[in-house]
């Protein structure tokens, strides 16, 4: 007995896989609150080492908040920018957020305590990370199969961010998350319609037994 999926809905994973993109562009049009919580359940129900589910998602509701956000993400775009070198006048030029405009600001957030999990962290205690990054792809794919678009936004001090949410010790922000409706999904990721860079071939990055010489 097949335990796969049928046709369509193994047609609707990959399409969600295919059309997901890192959007920048959005309409203010409120996100429906059943929606959100659907999206956030599909964040919980993501894959966690040693079933530690690390992520801690803090809706960003109030607007001076959302502007000081903002702005923490603008300092660190300008020094991206002056470390990038000769390719700071083109990374300037790129739009990497569309804070201001989206119908949700999320920020995903890695728990304090974490030292006590240690199933499955003993040699590898950034598998923390990786599960809340497991948490973000989930919400990802559901936003695209609900017509929504999301970003992620990396570019920010991560002590700034812990102190403008009132986070504990040891509590760290991963990704700033736009969520919201948009006028269209990009045909292929910006950064590569921009030439900013392009997908390698899938053989470039599976290899066989060992690491090739």
């Amino acid at each position: 007995m097949t335990q796969a999926f049928d046709e369509t809905a193994r047609a609707a994973v990959y399409r969600a896989i295919h059309e997901r993109r890192d959007m920048r562009h959005f309409m203010s049009d409120p996100v429906e609150p059943e929606v959100l919580r659907r999206l956030l359940d599909a964040a919980h129900h993501a894959p966690s080492v040693g079933f530690m589910q690390p992520w801690r998602m803090v809706r960003v509701t109030e607007p001076t908040l959302r502007l000081s956000l903002h702005a923490c993400v603008e300092r660190e775009r300008v020094l991206t920018a002056d470390a990038l070198g000769e390719r700071s006048d083109e990374f300037m030029k790129l739009k990497v957020e569309g804070m201001l405009e989206c119908g949700e600001l999320l920020v995903m957030a890695l728990m304090d305590g974490r030292e006590r999990h240690v199933f499955g962290r003993r040699t590898m205690p950034d598998m923390d990370l990786a599960s809340v990054a497991c948490a973000i792809q989930n919400m990802w794919l559901a936003a695209r199969a609900e017509g929504l678009g999301m970003g992620w936004v990396s570019l920010f001090d991560v002590d700034e961010v812990r102190q403008l949410l009132g986070m504990p010790e040891g509590a760290r922000p991963v990704a700033i998350l736009c969520l919201g409706h948009v006028e269209a999904f990009y045909p292929r990721p910006m950064l590569e319609t921009e030439h900013w860079a392009k997908r390698l071939p899938l053989s470039e990055c599976v290899f066989e037994n060992q690491w090739p010489a």
